[in-house]
């Protein structure tokens, strides 16, 4: 028996994007689940590029940070809940704020390697409707009482039961190694790596304006479609000014020196879905449709942030990026100076700016800011964790497309655990 020709590597296009408008939590999407979100995304993905007919995608990949139990199979029940052809197969992945466009990676390597023709990739989170696990001691007594081989048994363990075993155990945005939340590890990293309030409030009110402009110029018209009543992201804030944020009080790191992150300067908690259709060429070619970018290069990287060199701001919890980067433009011949676009997901406005400052320490050039997030990005948009991957590819994307002549982007997103998630975009 022969062995089997391994496949040529092919390259991935984007087509398109769409997701819903961000909301913030217990806004308007307050009883949305994720589910509904990611439906009306996708279904808005399959009415815009005609996907609706037998086979038209290959895959559908999606995820979500924030899960019910309800949620196991979320990919799968998203495409039987929508106008995508029920036979389309899905499936789930997570890597925290990483996740949107870790399952963007996955689907591309299944067509780059010619396992699929297309894929649809996204994700969606609720802030608002957060998974409430039952206390774990009153879940020990339940299993107790279900493992029980006589009624007396169990009426034994249920009689265990006491009133503060009622109360739910809360979702906390902490990181379990260290118990601090992503905000009091960015404080230290801002610390770390001298990261001033008036920087960070500048960042922040840039990404405000640029958002706004993209809106008035019409940029989302093809990738943002109504839900719920909201049309525009309701965290965009056009009329912010550094003079406003100024106002702000301090909300993390205040157990130290100078604190600096508000409210203003950290992306708030947000509900919301994105998709991105991906493709063959010979796919995006037989159904008339122009790919806007090719996905040519990823790196994924993690840090150890609870034992490496945390005070040092090397291996702050959001800093992963700042060895991904590097490594795959090593790996790929480039350098900054070669992208005409940079995509930073701002988590915080103070870890945009220290990854920045960790990008040169490791030998890259400056990050041109008329080059950095030009439509805004999460600190305007807000940051449905699992959405944002697919909501930077698509609106990278575009804005490639609408250039004249060849470009490429670079898209840089951080994670809880440590981790960060980077690629490249490229229009010929």
């Amino acid at each position: 028996m022969s062995p089997l020709k391994p496949p040529s590597v092919r390259r991935v296009a984007v087509i398109g994007g769409a997701r819903v408008p961000f909301a913030r939590s217990d806004g308007p999407y307050a009883t949305a689940s994720n589910q509904e979100m990611l439906t009306a995304a996708l279904d808005a993905l399959v009415e815009r590029y005609g996907l609706e007919g037998p086979g038209a995608v290959g895959e559908f990949v999606a995820g979500a940070v924030l899960k019910h139990s309800r949620d196991f199979n979320l990919a799968r029940e998203t495409v039987l809940g929508s106008a995508l052809d029920a036979r389309t197969p899905a499936y789930d992945v997570q890597q925290a704020c990483g996740t949107g466009l870790q399952a963007v990676i996955a689907a591309a390597n299944k067509i780059a390697l010619g396992q699929t023709e297309s894929a649809v990739a996204g994700g969606a989170d609720t802030a608002s409707d957060a998974p409430l696990g039952v206390n774990d001691r009153l879940r020990r007594i339940l299993l107790e009482a279900r493992r029980a081989k006589s009624a007396g048994a169990r009426l034994k363990a249920l009689a265990k039961v006491r009133p503060a075993h009622l109360v739910p155990d809360i979702p906390r945005n902490a990181e379990p190694r260290t118990g601090l939340s992503m905000g009091e590890h960015a404080a230290v990293t801002a610390r770390a790596w001298g990261i001033t309030r008036e920087a960070q409030d500048e960042l922040a009110a840039t990404s405000h304006r640029r958002l706004a402009a993209a809106y008035e110029r019409g940029f989302f018209e093809d990738l943002v479609v109504p839900f719920r009543g909201l049309e525009r992201d309701q965290n965009l804030r056009p009329g912010s000014t550094t003079e406003k944020l100024a106002a702000l009080k301090p909300v993390f790191g205040l157990s130290g020196p100078g604190p600096t992150m508000t409210a203003g300067n950290s992306t708030p908690l947000t509900d919301g879905a994105a998709t991105v259709l991906l493709a063959s060429e010979e796919w995006a070619r037989v159904r008339g449709l122009e790919p806007l970018a090719y996905l040519t290069a990823y790196e994924t990287a993690a840090v150890d942030f609870a034992g490496g060199d945390v005070a040092g701001g090397e291996d702050g919890l959001l800093m992963a990026p700042a060895y991904a980067v590097p490594r795959m433009l090593e790996r790929a011949g480039l350098g900054i100076e070669d992208f005409d676009l940079v995509e930073i997901h701002e988590a915080f406005a103070s870890q945009v700016l220290a990854t920045l400052a960790a990008w040169e320490k490791r030998g890259l050039a400056p990050v041109d800011r008329a080059r950095l997030n030009v439509a805004g990005s999460s600190l305007a948009t807000g940051h449905p964790f699992a959405a944002t991957g697919a909501r930077i590819v698509a609106t990278l994307a575009r804005l490639l497309a609408e250039r004249e002549g060849p470009g490429r982007g670079l898209v840089s997103v951080c994670a809880a655990g440590g981790q960060g998630v980077t690629a490249v975009l490229e229009r010929t």
